[in-house]
């Protein structure tokens, strides 16, 4: 009894330079095994570093901790979290550095530990004091993911024995940041795939009517020609037409012909979104990045990849966001509103305008290097005036479909209404066609559709001829020169009142047939 105890009391007696090691390696084991608990607890990358980086300052008595990713092309590191308290102010995260040259570049680039000297420090390190610091890679599966950085105001803080615990230490932060980082993707992922499902059983509930496209006049199948011509590829098309001429659904067909039909068709009308929601709405933004953002939402853009972007109205993008529009053809990369973040995606891209583009860049209100970028393959849809001998079949297939619809039986169309109808000049098109249908058919009481003259006549008593598209443009050109009394060029001259260089105007008036010298 007695030897147990004065044995017990011989071992409790250890010596007072002993202490600090136990301590110290009970500290470290202590860190490794909170470590595990932090990596199964929490898969939030940022809480997760950001809590392993405070361990790991307050266990080996350092000043600062850090842990720094890189971009997407591995160019160079970003400082994600940095547990730095008695900082000075001048340290911030997000700092920048670049892979070649620099301290920690270097430990991302050899996969080896690095101890730094004064001379690796940036004028940040050194204002705020710093003597001595350790660069770490961060490595899981013969990877480097990234890099761990600890810092101190003191010189030579970090032995050979500290390095050999520290890269322990690494490999679970790597570890988990491999998971982390996984479990974001897949996340990311899933909230795409949820968001796809809903924009697709929206697009099935708004567009259940289509069944195709009507008519056999020579200029439609002209355009359907091009068209399919270019399904296959995976080349940029600008549909041009005016407003109601099916530019959507010629979009559709060119997807459903490609090789991407079997990914998302996602439509984007530009016209109809506010400028200021029109970013989020391409291409997506963060939680928090403005007043109102909620949560974090994913833009067109990404439900798009794989499959094909249809931007109808594209003519209405406001000139800020053009570039962006611009690097998203040219490197398909984005980034989401509110992130630095640069995201990839794979889309073809189907334009559609009823506006003059390249007048538009003449005026400066589009960019001539993203036109180009878009007119690699135009399409001009014809007007309905342009086929007339298309009305009667789309009378037809306009009445049978809102027929079934309002359960309603028509077996014949008067032959006079319809040729009333082949001379109307529609100038709102496949659109303007179908409503009248449409409201024929509610009005209609018998076996034979009603479509009266005078319905037609309410609307204009021009039933041959549209009125010259020109024609507004021309009149404004003479009331302007007859305000300069026929002087075209000048600071107060017709083209400074215009916006418009003195030789476009010129030209414009050449072709409108206007001379300024009859003009008084």
């Amino acid at each position: 009894m007695r030897s147990s105890l004065s044995n017990q009391s011989f071992n409790s007696q250890e010596s007072p330079s002993a202490r600090p090691e136990t301590q110290r390696e009970s500290d470290r084991l202590k860190l490794l095994l909170d470590m595990t608990n932090t990596l199964i607890s929490n898969l939030e990358p940022r809480d997760l570093i950001r809590a392993i980086s405070t361990s790991i300052r307050q266990v080996m008595h350092c000043d600062v901790v850090g842990v720094w990713l890189p971009d997407a092309e591995r160019r160079q590191l970003r400082q994600r979290v940095m547990d730095f308290p008695e900082s000075k102010g001048f340290a911030r995260e997000d700092l920048l550095q670049p892979v070649e040259g620099s301290f920690i570049g270097s430990a991302f680039k050899t996969g080896k530990a690095v101890i730094g000297t004064i001379a690796d420090f940036t004028k940040v390190g050194r204002t705020e004091g710093i003597q001595s610091a350790l660069a770490l890679p961060l490595m899981s599966r013969n990877r480097t993911l990234g890099v761990l950085t600890l810092a101190s105001r003191a010189e030579n803080s970090f032995s050979p024995e500290d390095v050999d615990f520290l890269l322990r230490a690494a490999g679970q932060v790597a570890i988990a940041i491999e998971n982390a980082l996984a479990y974001r993707e897949i996340a990311e992922l899933k909230d795409k795939l949820a968001q796809e499902k809903l924009y697709l059983e929206e697009e099935i509930r708004s567009t259940s009517d289509f069944e195709g496209i009507i008519g056999q006049s020579s200029a439609l199948r002209q355009a359907l020609q091009l068209a399919e011509t270019v399904a296959t590829s995976d080349s940029t098309v600008l549909l041009l037409g005016e407003t109601g001429t099916g530019k959507e659904l010629v979009a559709r067909a060119i997807h459903e012909r490609s090789r991407r039909n079997a990914r998302t068709f996602v439509e984007l009308n530009c016209a109809a979104i506010p400028t200021g929601l029109l970013e989020s709405e391409l291409f997506g933004h963060e939680r928090g990045a403005f007043t109102g953002a909620v949560t974090q939402k994913i833009g067109r853009l990404e439900l798009a990849d794989q499959g094909t972007l249809f931007l109808d109205e594209v003519g209405d993008i406001p000139l800020e966001l053009q570039p962006k529009l611009l690097r998203v053809l040219q490197d398909g990369e984005f980034e989401r509103l509110g992130s630095t973040r640069t995201k990839k995606v794979d889309i073809r891209l189907i334009a559609a305008t009823n506006r003059e583009l390249d007048r538009m860049i003449e005026e400066k209100q589009f960019r001539s290097d993203l036109y180009y970028r878009l007119n690699v393959f135009p399409i001009r849809l014809p007007p309905l005036r342009e086929r007339p001998e298309d009305i009667p079949l789309l009378v037809r297939y306009f009445s049978q479909k809102y027929a079934r619809r309002m359960q309603k039986r028509i077996e014949s169309i008067p032959a006079a209404a319809t040729r009333k109808l082949a001379r109307w000049h529609w100038p709102g098109n496949v659109r303007e066609l179908q409503n009248l249908v449409e409201r024929a058919v509610i009005l209609t009481r018998s076996s034979t559709l009603a479509i009266t003259v005078p319905e037609l006549a309410n609307r204009g008593t021009n039933l041959v001829q549209a009125r010259p598209r020109n024609f507004d443009e021309q009149d404004r050109i003479v009331r302007i020169l007859k305000e300069t009394k026929g002087r075209v060029g000048g600071p107060n001259g017709a083209a400074a009142r215009l916006g418009l260089k003195r030789t476009t105007l010129l030209t414009r008036m050449k072709k409108l047939g206007i001379d300024p010298r009859k003009i008084s």
